[in-house]
């Protein structure tokens, strides 16, 4: 009885030593081998080893993450790095699976905390108008913005807006109505999923905010960084590669490349007719 309890143990500990890997696990020893790397690139504020840790968790708790690409998820993570951002609960930036590819995505808090980073601005925040609320804006010479919300029932959302103050005490504003909100969500790959359907007010607010980034007095470097939303990265050692739809200006594009192939075939034509004319 002994001998058999004891051949069954082995056998045991046998199997469950040669069974591969999880997903999860594997993802993790990438992670762990790629650390000095992440180390090296992000900010001194911030902790390797929590955001490594924070990191595979929102992998791990996302099955279809489990199913993207190892490459994209680390150079996910890498952007994340960079960046000075973490993933996750916190709302500064997410990691979207769109297909096996994983999509780097900056939130809200993410895009308040870049703009600070440029030491020009005092406070960046932005809040969403209903239905109810007393608000008023206007442009023009004298810009101003009122909004009162209201106490009880709110009613329909109808649009954010989103105000910058300056050190110098100079201020910027934006207001986006609801349908120039869903608008632009429509040009993401990722607008029926992840934070755009888990947290709506915030990738609105968040949307705002990026659209005003281009008024702000903020440095290349952090232009750059804002310009690295929405994007999947093939490979670690690749530059980033941007997820949006953007149907328009590819129809520009085509229309363009009409009109070139019209001119190079009248030049052809010409150079025919002159050919045959000597």
């Amino acid at each position: 009885m002994a001998d058999d309890l004891k051949s069954k143990l082995q056998a045991k500990a046998q199997e469950t030593h040669s069974s591969p890997p999880t997903p999860a696990q594997t993802i993790g020893a990438y992670l762990k081998k790629m650390e000095p790397e992440i180390a090296r690139v992000m900010p001194k504020h911030m902790d390797v080893d929590r955001l490594l840790r924070i990191a595979l968790t929102t992998i791990r708790t996302n099955p279809q993450l489990l199913e993207c690409t190892i490459p994209s998820l680390l150079g996910a993570v890498m952007q994340a790095a960079q960046l000075g951002l973490e993933p996750g609960l916190l709302g500064q930036c997410y990691i979207i699976p769109y297909g096996r590819e994983a999509t780097f995505i900056i939130g809200y808090k993410g895009m308040i905390d870049l703009a600070r980073r440029s030491g020009n601005i005092k406070s960046i925040y932005a809040h969403e108008v209903y239905t109810n609320d007393e608000f008023e804006y206007e442009y023009g010479l004298h810009p101003s913005l009122t909004h009162r919300p209201a106490m009880n029932e709110r009613g329909e959302l109808i649009g954010v807006y989103a105000v910058a103050h300056f050190m110098d005490g100079g201020y910027q504003f934006e207001f986006m109505s609801k349908e120039e909100i869903d608008r632009r969500r429509m040009r993401s790959r990722s607008y029926n999923s992840g934070p755009w359907v888990t947290d709506y007010e915030e990738m609105a607010k968040k949307t705002v905010i990026r659209h005003m980034f281009k008024y702000l007095p903020l440095s290349v470097e952090i232009m750059r960084s804002a310009a690295q939303d929405e994007t999947v990265r093939p490979d670690v050692t690749e530059d980033a590669i941007s997820v949006y739809n953007r149907p328009l200006e590819a129809q520009v594009i085509s229309m363009e490349g009409e009109q070139a192939d019209e001119q190079n075939g009248s030049r052809q034509n010409k150079g025919r007719k002159n050919e045959t004319d000597t």
